[in-house]
C-alpha cells in the first residue's frame, strides 16, 4: 500500500516516470531474497542457459522443437538434457502439464528426471501429453531434499499463476525470435552492403513487425546499423498471430493491474511486456509461499532444430533460495495458422525471374522461426500436373524467395496461378495465391500517342505494351550505326514497360531496341525512331459555326496537315509573339465544320516529318455575327475642292452611319458592342449603346454612328473594319467598313492659255495628294514628290473632263477636282 499511496501524491505531469518506477519497484519488492532484483527495463536475456534437446512425435511423424507450432494430447515428447561431462551442479528436469488456471493438475501430470544419471544423459526421457492438458512447463531445479514435491505442491496450489507464466514465456520467446532475426539480418546486410541497408530494413520492418526509426537513414551509412538496433526493448510491435498462440489468462485483480501496466511502452513494454508479466506472476508465487526454497527465473526458448537454446536474464543461484529455471513450451491446442497474405493481391510476377520474390506480410513468425517449414510454390498451368518450386521465407527480401532454376518455359501457358504451400508444425498449410506471367516471344506495341515520343537533345521516355512486360530482364537500344545508347527501364504496369532513353547527344534517325526476357536465349526486337524536337501543341481554338480556328504552341512551322471531326484544315498565316506561335487554320468552304458548342473532340496534327500528334479540343460557343445592311457617308462641312470617288471612301472630317443586323445571336440585347479599327488595329474604338454611338432600331438591327476624327484623331487613315463583341467578350470576325482618307483643301487653279504648259495648284495639306493627272487614266500625271510640303503645286493642264487627283491615303481611287480654272496669258509671270 505504501507504493500506491506514494504514487497518488506525485504530479500527473510525471506519470510516465512514475509508471516505469512503480513496475520496477514492485518487481524488486516481490523478488526479495533472489539473487538480485528483477530488472524491468534491462531484459537483456544475454546469458546462455542449460542445453536441452527436444523433438515431438505425433501419428508416426517426428518434428524437432524448432518446427513445433503446438502440442496435442497423445504427443510424445523426447527430452534430452545435454549437459557437459564436467557439470557439477545436479539439476532435476521436471515436466509439468496444466489444465487451466482454476483446475489444479493431478500429481501424475508431473514427470521427474535426474539429469545426472547415465540413462537420462544417454537416452533422455519420453513424456506423453495427457488428455485435457492445456499448457506445458519445464523446470530445471537444483537437486535438494524434497525439491520435486515442493515444486509440485507450488504448481498445484496456484495453477493460474503458472498458466500465466507459460503463456507469457511463450509470447516473449516468439517475440524475441523476431528481434533476434531482425538484429542478425541488419548486421549481415551492414557488413556485406551498407548502402542496401535502408531498402532491406524497410522490408524487414514489414515482414517481422518491427518499429523502424526513419531518422536513422538520415545518418551517414556507416552509422545506420547501430542506430537501427538501438532501444531493442521497443522495436518489436504487437502481433496478433503470436498473441493468439499464447492467449493470456488473468489470475486476479493484482495480476490484471500489473499485466496491463507491463504491456505499456512506459513500463518497458513492446517486446518485453510478456516477460514483465511472467516475472511478476512468478515473483508473486515466491512472495505468497512462506516455506518456498526456490526463486523462479524465466528462460526464453529460441530453438534451432532439436536444440532449445535457452536464454536467461539472471544468473542462477545455487544457494538458498535456489534458482528454478522455468521454460514454457507451445500450448496444447489446435494449431493457430499464420494469417499470411500477399502485400498486393493484384500484382503480377514473372515465373522465370531468377530472383523471384513473392512479397507477403501478416505473419512475422513465418520469417523469424522455423515453425513454418518445407514450403513450396505450387504452379498450375492448364491441365498439366502442378509443379512445386522450392520456396524460402526471407525477411530481408520482404517475402518468399522462389527457386526457379528448374523451370522450362515451354510447358507453361502465358499466365499461370500459383499457391504457397507448406507445413505449420505438423499441419499442412495453404497460403496466398499469386498470378504469374511466363517468358515467351511477344509482340510489343508503342501507344499511338507516343510513337513520336523520342526526341533528340534530351532524355526522353516511352512506354511499350505487351503481356510479357513483367518478364523483361534487360533492354538495350542501338542507333543506326550500331552504337549503344544508354537506357533504363521499369515495369510501370503488369503489361507495360516505361523506358528512359538518353538522347542528348544523338541525331534523329532509326533506332533498334532489344528486349531480353528471363529464361529465354533469344530476345525480341522493336524498331524505333528518334525525331528532332517536335512542335508543341498547346490548344486549338475554334467556335461552333466557324470555318477557321487558331492553333497555339511552338514550332508550328512543322505542321503539315490538321484534321478535326473529319474536316481537313489548311495552314494559313503563322505569327509569333512572346516565344509562342499562332497558326491560323481554315477549312474549305465546301466542307462545313458542323461543330456543336462544348463538343469534345481530338484533333490529329500531322507534322512534316511524318509524326502525328493528338490534341484534345473543346468547341467554343458560337461567336457573335452581324451583317452590314447599309451605310451612309456624310462629307465634312469644310469645302475641299475634291469630289471623292466611290461609296466606301470616308473623309476624316466626315461621318459614317451604318445599319447592322444580328445573325448570332438571333436577338440583340443591350450589352452588345461593335469594335471599329484600322487593318493593323493601330486605331481602334468601341461603339456601345451606353455612349449613344449605337442605337437599337429593333431587336434585330442596330444603327452605328462614327466620327473618325473624333474617335481616332487627325492621323487616322486607311481601310477600316468592324466586328461585333458579345456581352462575355467573345469577338466576331472582322468585316470591311470603309476607307478613311485625309482630304487636302484646294483653293485655286491657275493655268496658262497654252495647254502645253503646267498649271499652278494652291491649297493646304497638298502633301496628302499622291499624284495629279489631266485624264482619268493618269496617262499624263504629275506625282507629288516625297518631300513636298509647300502650298503650291505644279500640275498638268486640265483636259476636257477636268483635273483628276489620287490621294495618298487611297491611291487606288480616282477623284476629281471641282475648282474653276483661272486662265492667264502665257507671258504673265507666276507670283
Amino acid at each position: 500500500m505504501a507504493i500506491w499511496v506514494l504514487s497518488r501524491s506525485i504530479s500527473i505531469a510525471n506519470t510516465g516516470k512514475l509508471l516505469r518506477w512503480f513496475v520496477a519497484v514492485l518487481i524488486s519488492v516481490l523478488s526479495l531474497g533472489a539473487s538480485g532484483p528483477v530488472r524491468a527495463e534491462s531484459n537483456a536475456f544475454d546469458l546462455l542457459g542449460p542445453r536441452i534437446e527436444m523433438h515431438v512425435s505425433r501419428n508416426g511423424k517426428q518434428l524437432p522443437i524448432a518446427n513445433l507450432a503446438n502440442l496435442q494430447p497423445g504427443d510424445r515428447l523426447w527430452l534430452h538434457p545435454d549437459f557437459p561431462p564436467d557439470q557439477s551442479a545436479r539439476y532435476l528436469l521436471i515436466v509439468a502439464f496444466l489444465r487451466g488456471s482454476t483446475n489444479p493438475p493431478p500429481e501424475t501430470w508431473f514427470t521427474r528426471a535426474e539429469t545426472w544419471t547415465k540413462q537420462v544423459r544417454e537416452e533422455g526421457i519420453v513424456v506423453t501429453v495427457p488428455e485435457d492438458a492445456q499448457q506445458t512447463l519445464l523446470f530445471l531445479a537444483p537437486e535438494t531434499g524434497g525439491d520435486f514435491s515442493t515444486l509440485r505442491a507450488a504448481v498445484r496450489g496456484r495453477p493460474g499463476v503458472f498458466v500465466r507464466a507459460s503463456q507469457d514465456l511463450n509470447q516473449a520467446s516468439l517475440d524475441r525470435s523476431r528481434l533476434e532475426k531482425y538484429l542478425a539480418d541488419v548486421k549481415a546486410i551492414s557488413d556485406a552492403d551498407p548502402k542496401a541497408l535502408k531498402e532491406h530494413s524497410i522490408l524487414m520492418a514489414r515482414t517481422l513487425g518491427i518499429r523502424l526509426e526513419q531518422q536513422c537513414f538520415d545518418k551517414p551509412v556507416e552509422e545506420q546499423a547501430s542506430c537501427l538496433t538501438r532501444n531493442t526493448d521497443s522495436l518489436v510491435l504487437d502481433d496478433g498471430h503470436s498473441q493468439s498462440m499464447v492467449q493470456a489468462l488473468a489470475s486476479g485483480p493484482n495480476a490484471d493491474l500489473v499485466g496491463a501496466m507491463s504491456a505499456t511502452s512506459l513500463a518497458g513494454g513492446g517486446f518485453y511486456s510478456a516477460y514483465v508479466g511472467a516475472v511478476v506472476d512468478l515473483a508473486r508465487v515466491l512472495g505468497n509461499m512462506h516455506t518456498a526454497s526456490y526463486v523462479y527465473i524465466p528462460a526464453l526458448a529460441l530453438p534451432k532444430l532439436d536444440q532449445m537454446n535457452l536464454k536467461l536474464n539472471n544468473p542462477p543461484s545455487f544457494r538458498k533460495p535456489m534458482s528454478v529455471i522455468v521454460v514454457g513450451l507451445p500450448a496444447v491446442e489446435a494449431a493457430q495458422m499464420p494469417p499470411l497474405r500477399a502485400v498486393n493481391a493484384d500484382q503480377i510476377f514473372c515465373l522465370q525471374k531468377s530472383s523471384l520474390v513473392l512479397p507477403v506480410e501478416g505473419a512475422p513468425l513465418v520469417f523469424s522461426s522455423d515453425i513454418a517449414h518445407d514450403f513450396v510454390l505450387q504452379v498450375k498451368s492448364g491441365k498439366a500436373d502442378p509443379m512445386n518450386l522450392p520456396a524460402r521465407a526471407d525477411a530481408s527480401s520482404g517475402g518468399f524467395v522462389i527457386d526457379t532454376h528448374s523451370i522450362e518455359s515451354t510447358r507453361f501457358e502465358p499466365e499461370v496461378t500459383a499457391t504457397l504451400r507448406g507445413k505449420w508444425g505438423f499441419e499442412l498449410y495453404e497460403g496466398p495465391n499469386f498470378r504469374l506471367k511466363t517468358s515467351h516471344s511477344a509482340h510489343w506495341l508503342v501507344p499511338i500517342a507516343e510513337q513520336g515520343a523520342l526526341v533528340v537533345g534530351r532524355e526522353d521516355s516511352l512506354h511499350l505494351q505487351s503481356d510479357a512486360a513483367v518478364c523483361v530482364d534487360g533492354v538495350s537500344i542501338q542507333d543506326g550505326q550500331g552504337r549503344e545508347i544508354k537506357s533504363t527501364f521499369k515495369v510501370s504496369k503488369p503489361d507495360e514497360l516505361e523506358i528512359k532513353v538518353a538522347l542528348k547527344d544523338q541525331s534523329a534517325g532509326p533506332l533498334k531496341m532489344k528486349l531480353r526476357q528471363f529464361g529465354l536465349a533469344q530476345g525480341d526486337e522493336v524498331p524505333l525512331r528518334a525525331y528532332a524536337e517536335a512542335a508543341r501543341l498547346d490548344a486549338f481554338q475554334i467556335n461552333a459555326g466557324d470555318q477557321q480556328g487558331v492553333l497555339r504552341g511552338t514550332r508550328l512551322d512543322e505542321v503539315d496537315r490538321f484534321e478535326l471531326n473529319g474536316v481537313h484544315f489548311v495552314p494559313a498565316k503563322l505569327t509569333r509573339a512572346n516565344e509562342k506561335d499562332e497558326l491560323n487554320l481554315a477549312a474549305p468552304s465546301e466542307s462545313p465544320t458542323t461543330l456543336q458548342p462544348d463538343q469534345r473532340l481530338v484533333a490529329h496534327v500531322s507534322l512534316k516529318d511524318g509524326r502525328v500528334l493528338d490534341l484534345p479540343t473543346t468547341v467554343g460557343t458560337p461567336r457573335p455575327k452581324m451583317a452590314l445592311i447599309n451605310k451612309s457617308i456624310q462629307p465634312g462641312s469644310t469645302p475641299t475642292g475634291i469630289n471623292l470617288a466611290g461609296q466606301d471612301v470616308l473623309p476624316l472630317d466626315g461621318e459614317i452611319s451604318f445599319l447592322l443586323k444580328t445573325e448570332v445571336p438571333a436577338k440583340l440585347t443591350r450589352s452588345e458592342k461593335v469594335e471599329v479599327a484600322s487593318a493593323d488595329e493601330g486605331f481602334s474604338t468601341t461603339l456601345s449603346l451606353s455612349d449613344g454611338s449605337l442605337v437599337l432600331r429593333d431587336s434585330e438591327t442596330v444603327v452605328a454612328v462614327l466620327d473618325p476624327r473624333k474617335a481616332f484623331g487627325p492621323s487616322a487613315f486607311g481601310p477600316m473594319r468592324f466586328r461585333p463583341i458579345a456581352a462575355d467578350g467573345t469577338k466576331g470576325d472582322w468585316q470591311p467598313l470603309a476607307t478613311i482618307v485625309r482630304v487636302p483643301s484646294l483653293k485655286e487653279l491657275r493655268c496658262p492659255e497654252s495647254a502645253d504648259k503646267p498649271c499652278e495648284l494652291t491649297g493646304t495639306n497638298l502633301f496628302l495628294i499622291d499624284s495629279v493627272a489631266s485624264d482619268p487614266q493618269f496617262t499624263h500625271t504629275a506625282p507629288v514628290p516625297i518631300g513636298f510640303i509647300d502650298s503650291k503645286l505644279d500640275v498638268p493642264h486640265p483636259g476636257e473632263s477636268g483635273l483628276f487627283i489620287k490621294l495618298r491615303d487611297d491611291p487606288a481611287a480616282v477623284n476629281t477636282a471641282t475648282l474653276a480654272i483661272s486662265l492667264e496669258p502665257d507671258d504673265k509671270p507666276n507670283n
